[in-house]
């Protein structure tokens, strides 16, 4: 089978689709299967990775990237063309909405898109309107539709009844460096050794609640614990422009609570690094403001590294994520319960243990050669190929 993946954003672009697309190749490669990538000219220092074809030759995400999009398809003729989206990965440009819409030249191959995020970030009035409408379009215009979570099936249903579910892995796998000493990465941290250390991962935006972040520190600190914070990776990403603004109110808010010196930022790392990081870490705290989810891929991070995690209520059922067993729970925007919650997990070590635990054991439900399985399987039941190609070989 040979997949053309399209992706806004590709390593060393930093992302949390870009992060995403590259283990779903590599483990798609390592099943045999032929995957090259579409990528943005900003991704011209791509990784190197054995039978993994990356081609940063987009220079903007709209109608022009259609010729770029047609004039490799004509040259490599995949059996599928498969569309990696989040708004702000496309410069939250509607050229690729629409590629697969435009009536005067359907494209001539099976087409599958991934909705990694549904969310519309806001740009001026009324403008939500317009992202909904290119959102289901491109929903509609492609054979098969995937979700990565079941708040964003619920919102898509509607669209396409007969979308497919396939939850996302973490991209950052547990393999701390050889030599990792606890006390060693938190002198290196700045972190004191036998401070609260309480750890957040991924980028700052406004729905993941980086002022209730700043706000549980200071209400930990004011009951006259030694807690710090420390952020783990870079802080804005490549893709949405909404993330510098919102950056820059949580650093004020950390000022104006007298905090600098117990938040520390380790800037963007190596895999084995953010490893490190977390597990110098005592817990990680996500306080997303749309609640926990498996679109995140910073929660799915925590979860692999067996971390005790303590999150916002989800905005649809999780069977498997269960308050007090895989992790804690606060409602959204609850400060108070988000404190309570770091309280009671920082005075029991048990429980942090057993959370870590049942946390690690759920991970391995998300591994990348299972999910490029199920992606497989998906192709070969929804998809119809050109000449008798697509078979699993």
């Amino acid at each position: 089978m040979r997949i053309l993946f399209v992706t806004g954003e590709y390593p060393p672009m930093q992302g949390g689709v870009a992060d995403y697309t590259r283990a779903l190749g590599q483990a798609l490669v390592a099943a045999g299967q032929e995957v090259a990538v579409l990528t943005s000219d900003r991704a011209s220092e791509a990784p190197v990775d054995p039978g993994l074809a990356v081609w940063p030759e987009v220079t903007a995400w709209d109608r022009s990237c259609w010729a770029a999009l047609d004039g490799t398809i004509a040259g490599w003729r995949p059996d599928i063309v498969h569309i990696q989206y989040q708004t702000a990965a496309y410069d939250m440009r509607p050229g690729i909405n629409l590629w697969p819409w435009r009536p005067w030249r359907r494209p001539d191959v099976a087409t599958a898109v991934t909705f990694h995020d549904l969310r519309l970030p806001y740009l001026f009035p009324k403008a939500q309107l317009v992202r909904r409408w290119v959102t289901e379009t491109l929903a509609r215009s492609c054979r098969l539709a995937i979700t990565t979570n079941p708040e964003d099936t619920t919102v898509l249903r509607g669209v396409r009844p007969d979308l497919v579910e396939i939850p996302i892995g973490s991209n950052i796998p547990c393999a701390a460096l050889a030599d990792f000493d606890r006390t060693t990465w938190r002198q290196r941290l700045g972190l004191p050794p036998a401070a609260a250390v309480l750890c957040y991962f991924g980028f700052l935006n406004a729905s993941k609640g980086g002022e209730l972040l700043v706000d549980v520190l200071a209400a930990l600190v004011s009951r006259g614990l030694d807690a710090h914070l420390l952020m783990i990776g870079g802080s804005v990403g490549a893709s949405d422009p909404t993330n510098q603004t919102y950056l820059q109110q949580v650093e004020d808010r950390i000022g104006r609570e007298g905090l600098a010196g117990r938040v520390h930022w380790t800037g963007h790392l190596a895999a084995p690094e953010v490893s490190a990081a977390f597990l110098t870490s005592d817990l990680c705290l996500l306080p997303y403001q749309d609640g926990v989810s498996y679109r995140r891929g910073s929660f799915m991070a925590a979860l692999a590294h067996g971390m005790p995690i303590i999150s916002t209520t989800p905005a649809a059922p999780y069977p498997d994520l269960h308050d007090g067993e895989t992790l804690l729970l606060a409602p959204v925007g609850d400060g108070a319960g988000l404190v309570a919650a770091c309280l009671r997990l920082l005075e029991d070590a048990s429980l942090r243990r057993r959370l870590g635990e049942n946390a690690r054991r759920l991970s391995e439900r998300f591994t990348w050669d299972s999910i490029a399985e199920l992606s497989m399987a998906t192709y070969q039941d929804r998809l119809t190929f050109r000449s008798g190609r697509g078979s699993s070989s």
